[in-house]
């Protein structure tokens, strides 16, 4: 029983973890981002949390590749 909910709670705990992505810009940059940038139609822009906690945006057209780390 003591393993089943060990098991469960270590399931529990990855699944709230937020994945790292890399952007590779156009220009050869890597951007570094908390979870996965999302694009906004409206605006064609990627918007995505950097490294350090504050919201970023960067044009689609900037955007070479998006890598899941």
């Amino acid at each position: 029983m003591q393993k089943l909910i060990l098991a469960a709670c270590c399931a529990l705990s990855l699944t709230g973890c937020s994945s790292e992505y890399i952007i590779a810009t156009t220009d050869g940059q890597l951007i570094s981002t908390d979870g996965k940038p999302k694009w906004d139609k409206d605006t064609d822009m990627y918007r995505f949390e950097d490294s350090e906690g504050r919201d970023q945006q960067i044009p689609k057209s900037s955007v070479k590749q998006i890598l899941e780390r």
